[in-house]
């Protein structure tokens, strides 16, 4: 005799939409843990989350790196060595050591959400 597996389509999605609720509700707290540290991190002082202070704006940036696959790398490098010439000619200080490696992932992967 042969054993089938026929799903049960309702549990399976029932499953589906507590994982899918449970993955947003804990992106919005890590949103707001992201901004926290970069407030914490001294960040918001050159750059605001929808409008340019002395660095560009958050959103601004995930606009312009949507769909760049190297965008996280690059950013993050960007972040602990600093830079300038990309948003004018305003030089970005390094931010590493003072924040560290895995701080900046969370911030570039927050920066990069926001689009």
């Amino acid at each position: 005799m042969k054993k089938r597996f026929i799903p049960f389509i309702g549990a399976s999605v029932s499953v589906f939409a507590c994982l899918f609720a449970s993955n947003v509700a804990h992106a919005a707290v890590d949103a707001a843990k992201a901004a926290d540290l970069a407030q914490k991190s001294g960040c918001m002082a050159c750059h605001g989350i929808d409008k340019k202070i002395v660095g560009p704006a958050y959103k601004d940036v995930a606009k312009k790196y949507k769909g760049n696959k190297d965008a996280e790398a690059m950013l993050v490098k960007k972040i602990k060595e600093g830079g300038a010439g990309v948003w004018g000619p305003i030089p970005m200080p390094a931010n590493s050591p003072q924040v560290s490696d895995t701080n900046i992932k969370t911030l570039t992967a927050w920066i990069l959400s926001l689009n």
